[in-house]
Parts: C-alpha cells; structure tokens; sequence
C-alpha cells in the first residue's frame, strides 16, 4: 500500500483541470506563436494564404497528422515515447488496401461501402496490433520504449514493403476517395477533417474527463506512487499504447482515403513530426504534463511554415530548421518550469 504522503503526492501532481492543465503547459505561448506565423504569411502574401483553398488544403493535410500526435499525447503524459507511429500508419493503409483488392477480385477501384467498412477495420486492427505488442514489451517485459518503438519502426515499415513488394497500392475505391479523401460537407468543410475532429473531440474527452485520463496523468507524474494507490499501471500502459496503435491506424486509413494510394515511402518522417507537434504543443517529455488542445495546435506549426515558406519564396529547406529551433525552445522552457517548480 502507498503512503500517505506518496498518495498525496500524486494527487498534487496531477493537473486538476483543462484550464490548470493549460497554464502548467507552454500552450499559451505555441498558440501565440501560430497566431503570428498565420498574420505574418497572410501580410506576406494576402493574396494565397489566408484563402479558403489554402485553408482547407492545411486542414486536410494535417488531419493524419494529427491523429498520430493526438495518440502520442498519451503516451508521453505517462512519460513514453512511441516511434513507430508512421510505419504502423504505412503497416495499416497496406493491410486495409489489400484487403479490399481481395475482397473486390484484385481491384478495388469499385468497390462499395461493405467493403470500406472491412478495410476501416482492418486498418485498426492492424495499427491495434502494433500498439498492443508496443505497449506489452513496454509495460510487461520492462523494455525501455524508445528501444521497443524504435524495432517497431522499422519491423512494421519492413511488414508493408514485405506485402507489397515495396509496390504502393494504387486500386483504392473510388467512393472512398470522393466522399471521405476529398468529399466535403457543406460546401465548405472537408470530411477527413471533420472526422478527425470529432476523434480529437472523443481524446479530448476521455482524457480531461475520465478516469482513464486521471489514471494517465498519475502514471505520468508518479508511476510508482500510481501503482501503490491502486493504479493497475502495467494494464494502464498497454492500454494506452494500444490506442496509439489505433489512431495511427485510422491515420494510415485517411491517408489511404486522400492519396489514393498507400504511399509506402511517403512517411519517414510522421513519427518525429507527430512527436515535435505534442511537445510544442506543451506536453512535457516527462510526463504528467499535456492536453490534447495544445497537440492540435503544435500540429499547425509545422504546416503553416512549410505552405508559408513556399508562398512567400523561402526555401523550404528552412522549414525543419525553424521548426527544430522552436522545438529546442518548448522544451527548454518546460525544463525551466519543472526546476521552477521543484525548487518550492
């Protein structure tokens, strides 16, 4: 059993609200910081970038993306780490597409919603799998994270060129392309967004919420103190870990739905991106610090630089570089705040 000061301790740790979640975070400031990045392209170029089609087209892309950073904000509040996320999204969008060419004959191109329907699940399942042979290496045998989701990496890369040759997938039904890849809903808003911010909305929920999202903030501010106040924290784990393994599975599906494609070679650099988005977004690398608000805006920052740079000549080269410079900041500070904070 805990003592009371351990138990104590966790409940003082864990953020109490959406609001103190937020203040404890640098949120504020990367918001502060996509404000004026959006002002200053839009002054740059007032005539490309704050258009409805630019909008939409950051929007769309970013949708994926954030599916991956929205599952990588949970495992880092337990103070984890998950690389694998793009090619668990590669592993998935194979799998899903595969199984809809067998289910349509080799050709999927006309194919109905049954058939959707059987590769959406199999896109979870399969990113479901990963997730849960992450989190039970992790959280069973007690094999650091960044060593378990770094053999992921590459194993489920390795799965989905082994299926297809290193061959994309390009026989993706047409359907699924003109309603959920490039479909929009009222005229205006894209439906791969719209889909992804009502799975933002439910993270949101069950993590600000709910007693799982308690139960991963404790874990990720005190893991030994969670499991001696009765935490099932190894159960914790692998849950959490699973449902990364899920949302970049989903990732893997909208990816399928927009390109039409698998794009196997398309997303080496998902998992650091989705990473540099969740920590920009004030989520603290050692745990127990974040909110799902602030990933959703450290996806953006990213974006808004690269479709920037582009409008307004810069080379696109710089975008990483700016990036990597304000990512270096985030977490600077956010080591200021915990030494702020621990010398109370």
């Amino acid at each position: 059993m805990a003592t009371p000061t351990e138990i104590q301790s966790t409940v003082e740790n864990e953020p109490k609200g959406v609001g103190a979640r937020l203040a404890g975070s640098n949120t504020l400031w990367t918001g502060l910081v996509l404000v004026a990045l959006c002002v200053l392209f839009s002054a740059i170029r007032p005539d490309a970038f704050p258009t409805l089609f630019n909008v939409q087209t950051l929007l769309v892309q970013a949708a994926p993306l954030l599916m991956l950073a929205v599952g990588m904000t949970f495992v880092i509040i337990t103070s984890g780490i998950d690389l694998s996320v793009g090619s668990v999204l590669v592993f998935a969008g194979v799998v899903s597409a595969q199984t809809m060419e067998a289910l349509s004959g080799g050709d999927s191109t006309h194919a109905g919603w049954g058939v959707i329907a059987a590769g959406l699940v199999v896109s979870l399942l399969g990113g479901a799998a990963w997730g849960l042979l992450n989190g039970i290496l992790v959280a069973v045998a007690r094999v650091p994270a960044l060593i378990v989701t770094l053999g992921s990496f590459g194993a489920a890369l390795g799965a989905a060129q082994l299926l297809t040759n290193g061959i994309d997938v390009r026989t993706v039904p047409a359907v699924l392309r003109t309603t959920l890849g490039t479909g929009t809903s009222f005229g205006v808003v894209p439906n791969l967004v719209i889909l992804a911010v009502v799975i933002t909305l439910l993270a949101g929920w069950l993590l600000h919420t709910t007693a799982f999202g308690r139960h991963t903030y404790a874990i990720g501010s005190n893991a030994e103190a969670a499991r001696r106040s009765g935490i099932r924290v190894t159960r914790h784990l692998v849950a959490v870990y699973a449902l990364t393994g899920v949302l970049a599975g989903l990732a893997g599906f909208m990816s399928l739905a927009y390109f039409g494609t698998t794009t196997i070679s398309g997303h080496s650099n998902d998992n650091l991106n989705a990473i540099a988005a969740v920590v920009l977004g004030g989520t603290s690398l050692f745990g127990g610090i974040g909110t799902v608000l602030g990933s959703v805006i450290g996806v953006f920052i990213p974006a808004v630089l690269d479709t920037g740079f582009v409008m307004a000549g810069v080379r696109p080269f710089w975008q990483p570089i700016a990036v990597g410079a304000v990512l270096v900041a985030a977490v600077w500070m956010d080591q200021r705040r915990r030494r702020a904070r621990n010398s109370r």
